[in-house]
């Protein structure tokens, strides 16, 4: 049985790389990190929407949940963490609809590594 629990600290990288990138699209109210345990995915993360019917239904808008797979998450190195919570932001739609990116021109890592030097670069600004 997975287990789900909720990650500030995720949330907190979360927050710093959507403000330091100025990804001013993400609604960070509206977007929640949480760690799986006992997944036997073979993934780091994954990002998951409300599917549509269920927003519209109920009169909502959009939720994102990025889930950390604990079990290969927690392996990475610091650059690593930061540049998987890059590529599931990049999942995130500009118009932040509810849908996601399918992986191609704009969710890669080419971008990935673009956005985590830009990040890297402003971050070391601000300190």
């Amino acid at each position: 049985m997975i287990k789900y629990v909720r990650s500030r600290d995720g949330e907190d990288l979360l927050r710093d790389i959507v403000i330091i990138l100025g990804l001013d699209y993400i609604n960070l109210d509206r977007v929640r990190v949480v760690y799986s345990y006992g997944a036997k995915s073979k993934a780091i993360a994954r990002i998951w929407a409300v599917p549509k019917i269920v927003l519209e239904t109920f009169n909502l808008e959009p939720l994102y949940v990025i889930e950390l797979v604990s079990e290969r998450f927690d392996r990475l190195s610091n650059e690593d963490k930061i540049k998987v919570m890059i590529h599931e932001i990049l999942h995130i739609p500009y118009k932040f609809s509810g849908g996601l990116r399918a992986h191609g021109r704009k969710v890669n890592s080419r971008e990935v590594n673009k956005l985590y030097k830009k990040y890297i670069k402003l971050k070391e600004k601000r300190i």
